[in-house]
């Protein structure tokens, strides 16, 4: 950490000299940000830290504050307004998500090198012009469209992420037993395992849920993206080195509701839901680079950077296109430094944060995926594994009552203890739901109500096991 922020540390929390270098010699131990160590050394509360770290971004006064040079800008104004028509200031403010009075600059630059005239205006300043592009101004526009074809909010500096990103970290997230009982209300879990991930998920390392197939691993780790309900702030965009990379994904960010966003802050940044992130047996390395598009000339964000201060869940780990060791061999850096590299295809590198909670959930075992070195860089192993009887009946009620179908004990005791009782297959937390559906499809083809009986059960066990 720089000597300034070490000092605006000591001056603003309170910490004395003696203890912030503790921390230090901390961090540099066990790795990770200097904001870790102060918690776990009790010298600060998270309370204090996310008051003293997390800052709604605040529009830029300037265009210094931008982090971006002022030519930059009124290209991408330029490319803006080849759509727009007749345009005033504030419209052209509305569509770069950049204050009035730096549009006000912007339209200086484009009216010196008269790529746009002035229609009209309704007042004396000159914020009521009308203004249109002109022909050397729509050349200009195709010029630039065809060395990047990004039109959208005004970029921020990768300075600017990075802050971001650490200010809203995952690990200052406090988490409570009550939260994870609510998150985990709709599935029938045991008090173990919740007890057991609440300090697997408050930790914000990485959790490798394992265990045999169809026990809710899946529903597992979606339920953990429940657990975090503070919204961050994302970008829709990020600018290095001359290169654009979009980094808002409808797809994976939801943003707050309108009376829950924040006013007062940078529109460059959109306030949405803490992300989660899954990839199956799809994933590949590539996917975990920066995508570039040949046609419009920017960058896509990997889905890690999609997924910062958020949850990547990996799901069926080792059935990707990619072996499993070569992924963590990606990962080894990014997993204990919090740090991914990433780079251009001009050549440059740069670093970004990893500051995200990753799931890892497979049916094999952890020892046949990868060795001892790998799995010690997953912080907590949990095993889900096969339901009790009394688990299952719990399931099987719940899945009965959504279906409309009423629970019959002596039917559930023919299943389990006849055909379960005679059958190699071991109960598994799905089976209620994939046996109640065959019944709910047998009935809808008969054009009758659904109904629990012996019959319909062994029709169903006779077509679903093999």
């Amino acid at each position: 950490m720089p000597e300034r922020d070490m000092k605006r540390w000591i001056e603003s929390l309170g910490i004395p000299a003696a203890e912030m270098k503790k921390a230090h010699v901390r961090q540099l131990l066990h790795g990770g940000k200097l904001t870790e160590s102060l918690l776990t050394l009790g010298l600060i509360s998270s309370k204090q830290l996310i008051e003293f770290e997390l800052q709604i971004p605040k529009p830029p006064t300037t265009i210094e504050r931008t982090g971006l040079q002022l030519t930059f800008i009124t290209d991408l104004a330029t490319k803006h307004i080849l759509f727009m028509g007749e345009f005033d200031q504030q419209e052209l403010a509305e569509r770069i998500c950049l204050p009035v009075n730096l549009v006000d600059k912007v339209m200086e630059q484009l009216r010196r090198a008269k790529l746009v005239e002035v229609l009209g205006a309704g007042g004396y300043s000159s914020g009521t012009y009308r203004y249109l592009i002109t022909d050397a101004g729509k050349k200009r526009a195709q010029e630039l469209l065809d060395i990047c074809r990004y039109v959208g909010p005004t970029p921020v500096s990768l300075d600017d992420y990075v802050r971001m990103v650490d200010g809203q970290t995952i690990r200052l997230v406090a988490i409570d037993q009550q939260q994870i009982n609510e998150a985990f209300a709709h599935l029938v879990v045991s008090p173990q395992l919740l007890k057991t991930i609440g300090p697997a998920i408050s930790s914000g390392r990485s959790i490798f849920l394992y265990g045999p197939s169809g026990n809710g691993k899946t529903a597992i780790a979606e339920a953990i993206g429940r657990v975090f309900q503070d919204p961050i702030f994302v970008p829709h965009a990020l600018y290095v080195a001359g290169q654009i990379i979009t980094v808002y994904d409808p797809v994976t960010h939801f943003p707050v509701s309108d009376e829950d966003q924040e006013p007062r802050a940078d529109r460059r940044w959109i306030r949405v839901k803490r992300p989660v992130v899954m990839a199956g047996g799809e994933l590949t390395l590539s996917m975990l680079d920066l995508t570039f598009n040949q046609v419009t000339k920017y960058y896509e964000a990997p889905l890690q950077m999609k997924a910062n201060n958020g949850i990547f869940l990996i799901d069926d780990f080792g059935r990707q296109q990619v072996e499993p060791k070569i992924l963590l061999n990606r990962w080894i850096v990014p997993l204990e430094r919090r740090v991914d590299f990433m780079g251009l295809h001009t050549g440059m590198k740069f670093t970004i944060p990893f500051d995200l909670l990753v799931l890892f959930a497979t049916n094999i075992e952890p020892g046949e995926l990868v060795d001892e070195a790998f799995l010690r860089r997953i912080r907590y192993k949990v095993r889900i594994d096969h339901p009790s009887i009394a688990e299952y009946e719990d399931i099987f009620k719940r899945v009965c009552e959504v279906n409309g179908v009423e629970f019959q004990p002596p039917v559930f005791n023919y299943l389990t203890n006849e055909l379960y009782g005679k059958s190699p297959n071991p109960m598994a937390a799905c089976h209620p739901r994939d046996i109640i559906d065959h019944l709910v499809d047998q009935a809808r083809f008969h054009k009758t109500k659904p109904v629990l009986t012996k019959e319909a059960i062994d029709q169903a066990w006779k077509t679903y096991f093999v």
